[in-house]
């Protein structure tokens, strides 16, 4: 999610013109979000065993030529979230309806779709902290390529970052691994959660090129959902 010019919208249409950088990237980066959905709205139906699959199935349809890619519209309203949502939830479907129906297809098992619980709103919510963990990996990412191109101090402030967040820790233990006072690392800390912020929403923007307020919502809504 690199280039000044480069959204999510490009990136679609170099993957579903066959950019195997592209290509990767999409996968790469929204894999996990598939992944737990799907595995979401398959726990403890006959489908989940084709899990891996399943996963591999959504990206095929993806990126085939005539696939959901090509019919992607930036327009669509809730943007790339919602488009990707769509996607993995009709492929989803289809594997279901396919399997029931006893057509042959990638999945080994039977997958009974009446037996799939009518939960779309727990599902769309796990879909969303699955798309919230996405983003602020990237965005964390994003942070400490530059903090080791820069070094020294955004280096340390990178890494205090992850530690506060990744690990758990608290500023006072990590100020006791390092030898140093608690005291002396606060302002390192706010720098480095402004810096993380610059970083994430850089990333939304990615996503929501043609909507400065729709960056700032998900935004909000990120936090809320962390």
């Amino acid at each position: 999610m690199s280039g000044t010019d480069s959204t999510c919208w490009t990136m679609i249409e170099a993957a579903a013109t066959g950019a195997a950088g592209a290509r990767e990237q999409f996968a790469r980066s929204y894999a996990p979000v598939v992944r737990a959905y799907l595995a979401a709205r398959w726990a403890g139906s006959p489908c989940l065993p084709d899990l891996d699959d399943a996963v591999q199935e959504v990206f095929v349809e993806c990126l085939k030529s005539g696939g959901v890619l090509d019919r992607a519209d930036p327009a669509r309203a809730g943007g790339f979230r919602a488009f990707l949502y769509g996607a993995i939830r009709n492929v989803a479907r289809r594997a279901e309806e396919g399997q029931a129906a006893g057509r042959e297809g990638p999945f080994p098992s039977r997958c009974d779709p009446e037996q799939i619980p009518a939960r779309e709103r727990s599902l769309s919510s796990i879909f969303d902290r699955a798309w919230a963990r996405a983003v602020t990996r990237e965005a964390a990412a994003r942070l400490a390529e530059r903090a080791a191109e820069r070094g020294g101090e955004a280096e340390r402030r990178a890494e205090l970052l992850r530690l506060r967040y990744q690990e758990g820790l608290e500023i006072a233990e990590i100020a006791r691994r390092w030898q140093a006072e608690p005291d002396s690392l606060h302002p390192k800390f706010t720098r480095a959660r402004r810096e993380f912020r610059r970083e994430l929403l850089e990333v939304l923007r990615f996503h929501h090129p043609e909507s400065p307020a729709r960056i700032r919502q998900e935004y909000a809504e990120l936090l809320a959902l962390l």
